[in-house]
């Protein structure tokens, strides 16, 4: 279920619902906080930004960042830079914003995560930057929970690691990747991790 909050935290932010999601905040950070990993901590920073103003929420998302630049999770770094993008415009920080919506549009395009791009592009344009439009075949791409599995497996994780990591079964994570195997036309993990490495360089 965290993963659910911390999604229903950032749709109820975005809609100017603070008060209805301060509850499932708190119910996220008492989570992430008996995990003990940095993924958790982050997420429980950006989750907080999201619900603050002025240096609070500066001071949050830039902690959310710092934690997640150290581990495989690019997707969740990349969701970072974008809500923290989208926060500095909404504060007439343009300048500021637009280093943090390349970097997420950057990252998102990597992944073929096209929606999210697409995101990102829609605000750079808002701070009156045009990013160019990445087009991936629909067919290809892979959720943001898929994305996270496909870079935790690239890092050698295994999939009770992952599973640890993401607050999900063994047997989700074997859910996952299966679909990812065949979205990205891949039999193992070694050819996985190569895809992953290979999509970064590109």
């Amino acid at each position: 279920w965290p993963l659910a909050t911390i999604e229903f935290v950032e749709a109820a932010s975005r809609s100017g619902r603070a008060d209805a999601a301060r509850p499932a905040l708190e119910r996220l950070e008492v989570a992430t906080s008996a995990s003990g990993t940095r993924w958790g901590d982050a997420i429980a920073a950006r989750s907080r930004a999201l619900l603050s103003d002025g240096d609070e929420a500066e001071s949050r998302y830039r902690d959310a960042i710092d934690r997640l630049a150290t581990t495989a999770l690019r997707l969740d770094l990349a969701r970072t830079h974008l809500v923290y993008g989208e926060w500095l415009r909404r504060v007439r920080r343009n300048v500021d914003a637009r280093e943090q919506l390349r970097i997420a549009h950057g990252l998102f395009g990597d992944f073929g995560m096209e929606g999210f791009a697409e995101r990102a592009r829609v605000e750079l344009r808002a701070t009156g930057e045009h990013a160019r439009s990445r087009s991936v075949e629909s067919r290809n791409q892979l959720t943001p929970q898929e994305a996270q599995v496909a870079q935790l497996v690239a890092q050698g994780a295994t999939n009770n690691d992952i599973a640890v990591q993401l607050f999900i079964t063994p047997r989700t994570v074997e859910y996952h990747l299966h679909k990812v195997f065949r979205k990205v036309g891949v039999k193992s993990r070694t050819q996985l991790a190569r895809y992953v490495l290979e999509s970064k360089a590109r």
